[in-house]
């Protein structure tokens, strides 16, 4: 009878991690394939319809008071107007920015590239290495972010 016991218990321990192991399984096979219980906010399409920004500079410095460690004492400043480009193979605007932050030790780095990504209008991220994306995009100065302040 302690066999049996034994035996009983490992089937119910091996039961029990089965049911584990299939789990995740069984979840994902609630949650997708029926493409007709889904929802969106924008109709069939995949990728949101995308309109330009219109307060991109004030929303853009406020994303950098954030962003960067120390927002006083920026210099060379620039920022490009919005245009579409193609962000991992959607269509978005993008702004592209260049600017030398101060370092903790007080000197300046060159000035970096960036490009600014939006969805629908609003900030979405930014790319550290705008290079391709910035091409052909004519900047202007950025006062405001030369001016910033804690």
């Amino acid at each position: 009878m302690g066999l049996q016991t034994q035996g009983t218990r490992r089937l119910a321990i091996s039961a029990k991690r089965l049911a584990v192991l299939m789990l995740p399984i069984a979840l994902a096979a609630c949650a997708g394939g029926d493409e007709s219980r889904s929802f969106s906010l924008f109709g069939d399409s995949k990728d949101p319809p995308q309109y330009a920004p219109t307060n991109y500079r004030a929303e853009l410095l406020a994303f950098l008071r954030t962003y960067l460690n120390n927002p006083v004492g920026v210099r060379d400043a620039a920022l490009g107007e919005p245009v579409m480009r193609d962000v991992n193979g959607k269509m978005r605007y993008i702004t592209c920015l260049r600017f030398s932050a101060r370092e903790s030790d007080g000197s300046y780095r060159e000035p970096r590239e960036r490009a600014v990504v939006f969805l629908s209008g609003r900030l979405d991220r930014m790319i550290e290495k705008g290079g391709e994306l910035c091409t052909g995009v004519v900047m202007s100065p950025f006062p405001e972010m030369e001016k910033m302040t804690r």
